[in-house]
């Protein structure tokens, strides 16, 4: 009975963070991070300003929440080692971190937090340095990591992980996330998010697959 309670407990203080969050991304959106106060989140929330202030006592804090959480909704925490897909397949390898990702940055939230950032930027540069920090940056890493594993094991010729990084996550972003920003029509199917994914996965392998051997073809 106590565990049933306890995971009861765990539900509802779930459901009251997701409530907070969702209600403080939509109202920085309407009225800016400046305008919108914690008491005027906890009201849009439904809950009480003492439950909204003891989970999140500052603005920064309830930001931080919603640009960590916003990068980890993927499979995991990108961050994590366990996270990236094994060495020995790079075509594979490339092809998991290339779908999770553009997945990761197809989601509506994704597309909102980045407005926030950009509209919030001049007046609170600390917006964007949390943004990249606590989101951009771990994901980063983790190709980055990926890449040089890689590397080291003699499945890729990758001299600089750090450029082949930003251009793989690069060429999934450019045709995923930043036409959202300026155009609000762009929605572009499944079907052509995985192709966009593929094309960038054979210009990896085509760069990157050491010499003498052979980029595997695509499955079909």
């Amino acid at each position: 009975m106590a565990a049933e309670l306890s995971a009861h407990h765990r539900r509802l203080a779930q459901q009251k963070r997701e409530a907070i969050t969702t209600a403080a991304t939509e109202l920085f959106l309407e009225r800016g991070y400046d305008g919108t106060s914690l008491a005027r989140i906890a009201e849009a929330a439904g809950v009480s300003k003492s439950t909204l202030f003891k989970r999140f006592p500052t603005k920064a804090a309830l930001f931080e929440a919603i640009v960590t959480e916003s990068w980890q909704r993927d499979a995991g925490d990108a961050g994590d080692a366990a996270a990236r897909p094994g060495t020995g397949d790079l075509r594979s390898g490339l092809t998991s971190i290339g779908r999770r990702y553009a997945d990761l940055v197809d989601q509506p939230g994704m597309t909102a937090l980045f407005r926030i950032v950009i509209a919030e930027l001049p007046r609170f540069p600390e917006l964007g340095r949390m943004q990249f920090q606590l989101g951009k940056l771990p994901y980063f890493t983790s190709v980055r990591q990926y890449l040089e594993s890689e590397h080291e094991a003699g499945n890729a010729d990758v001299p600089d992980a750090v450029s082949a990084a930003n251009q793989f996550l690069g060429m999934i972003a450019n045709y995923v996330l930043w036409p959202r920003m300026l155009l609000t029509d762009w929605n572009p199917t499944a079907s052509e998010i995985d192709d966009a994914v593929e094309q960038a996965v054979q210009t990896m392998l085509a760069r990157y697959a050491p010499p003498g051997r052979p980029a595997p073809k695509p499955e079909r």
